[in-house]
């Protein structure tokens, strides 16, 4: 079984269904550029830029690498922790690419406005997304499944495509094409955080076990120098370090960002204020103004005046004049 295996396992296998995906989406993707955005777009709207086309370039090329040979063979029928790395990259790395991708007027043509919208808005906030996202982890990773995975290939893409589909409802909340449709950046922060909790749990599962979990995977002898107990394990901490460790680097980028578009609010901020009401242009109010009290200008030593001192001058005086009448 050993010697089949080495033998086989770089055995080449075409897979015309998924290069007709590969070009059906980078000819749809092209057409929708030169056809319809000249058409969809205002005359000083961008229709598409090039850090989108590199995105689209950059997810193509995961989606062939993930979903064709090598990769998909050696994952369906040798190594569990090869199938583990083809739905990282279908779940973590191709779809915010393909997000980034999207120009925003073309993700409200392909939308719309009504019911379509209505429902992804919904399906993308936090507790929806969370939990269709980790259901279908799960459901991915139930050994009854991956069995089925393993032995019917059409299986093996419908699974595929629904580990795509929740997995870009779940991103829409952090690179949406949609500017409405993205949550604040300390949210993104903590929703990321939550996608990371659970796979914990079957990657511990996995990690702690002594039997083979997948019996599709139990094969005999080594395959590229591993026993499926190593290569179980070997699954388990792609599933836990490689992910969690790849969205914990996402999440501090969202915290720089966060700490940088704050600090650039204050001083925006400050220098507002600054124009508003240069120095000395508004007086400060009464309340706030210390009170100081002079003295009465003189000399020093001028005697002071009393108010007796005041009524014996005027008795002195005698009453004051008439004005002559008329």
């Amino acid at each position: 079984m050993t010697l089949f295996a080495a033998v086989n396992i770089w055995r080449w296998h075409p897979h015309p269904e998924v290069w007709a995906l590969v070009v059906g989406l980078i000819g749809m993707y092209a057409y929708a550029i030169r056809v319809i955005g000249p058409t969809a777009t205002q005359d000083d709207e961008v229709i598409v830029t090039k850090a989108q086309v590199r995105w689209f370039v950059a997810a193509m090329v995961t989606l062939e690498v993930a979903a064709d040979w090598p990769m998909h063979d050696i994952g369906e029928k040798y190594l569990y922790s090869v199938h583990m790395a083809q739905h990282l990259l279908l779940s973590f790395v191709l779809p915010p690419m393909a997000l980034l991708a999207t120009p925003t007027w073309l993700a409200r043509l392909v939308i719309g406005n009504g019911r379509g919208y209505r429902v992804v808005r919904w399906t993308t906030r936090v507790v929806p997304a969370t939990i269709f996202f980790n259901v279908v982890v799960v459901f991915s990773h139930w050994p009854a499944v991956v069995a089925l995975s393993v032995k019917y290939s059409w299986f093996h893409y419908s699974l595929h495509f629904l580990v795509v589909a929740v997995a870009l409802n779940m991103w829409m909340g952090i690179c949406s094409p949609l500017p409405e449709l993205r949550f604040t950046l300390l949210v993104q922060a903590g929703y990321l955080f939550l996608q990371s909790v659970v796979p914990t749990v079957p990657a511990g599962i996995l990690v702690f076990s002594e039997t083979v979990a997948y019996k599709s995977y139990n094969h005999a002898g080594r395959i590229l120098g591993m026993t499926p107990i190593e290569d179980q394990q070997l699954a388990a901490t792609i599933m836990k370090v490689v992910a969690g460790t790849y969205l914990w680097v996402i999440i501090a980028c969202l915290f720089i960002r966060f700490a940088t578009r704050a600090q650039e609010d204050d001083r925006v901020r400050g220098v507002q204020l600054d124009r508003r009401a240069p120095a000395g242009a508004w007086p400060e109010p009464p309340s706030s103004r210390p009170v100081r009290y002079r003295r009465p200008s003189g000399p020093a030593d001028e005697p002071t005046l009393t108010w007796d001192e005041v009524q014996q001058q005027l008795a002195d005086a005698g009453p004051a004049p008439r004005e002559p009448s008329g």
